[in-house]
């Protein structure tokens, strides 16, 4: 005698698939690749806005920014890569400890006022010469960032 087998097809109903190849297109997967982190340093002078630049990247509330004292470091996330930013305070009496932070950063982020006094604005650009020419920076990429493009005083990119 001939044996009738009857085969029964289940089809999961979001994919159309297979149970079997359903799941493994949802559990099997594994993890998605790691992004890439990249370690940045961002320095400048005081109010140049460089605590309020790393809020907006990370989307985070720009009230109730306060000035930072010593440093900090922000996590800030881009669809393929993760920067890891040590922000440092640009105080008087932090400057001269910015380059103890240096080491292993990958890039650096310079922020200045561009709508800062004279004076400010030559203390930010000794700064930067400073920081171009330290050995740990020389080779490295700068973002030169001029800030507070906004306000009525606000210098052209040709000025600064």
């Amino acid at each position: 005698q001939k044996r009738k087998v009857i085969s029964s097809f289940c089809f999961c109903f979001v994919c159309f698939a297979l149970p079997r190849q359903c799941f493994r297109a949802l559990c099997c997967k594994g993890p998605p690749p790691p992004r890439p982190e990249y370690d940045l340093v961002c320095i400048g002078l005081s109010g140049s806005g460089k605590t309020t630049l790393l809020s907006q990247l990370c989307s985070e509330s720009p009230e109730n920014i306060v000035s930072t004292t010593g440093f900090s470091i922000k996590a800030v996330p881009f669809q393929n890569a993760i920067l890891n930013v040590k922000e440092l305070g640009g105080a008087d009496n932090i400057r001269k400890y910015w380059s103890r932070y240096y080491q292993g950063s990958q890039g650096v982020i310079f922020v200045l006022d561009s709508a800062s006094s004279e004076d400010d604005l030559e203390t930010a650009r000794n700064e930067l010469h400073s920081a171009l020419q330290h050995p740990q920076l020389c080779t490295l990429p700068f973002l030169i960032l001029a800030n507070h493009q906004d306000k009525p005083a606000a210098r052209s990119v040709q000025e600064v």
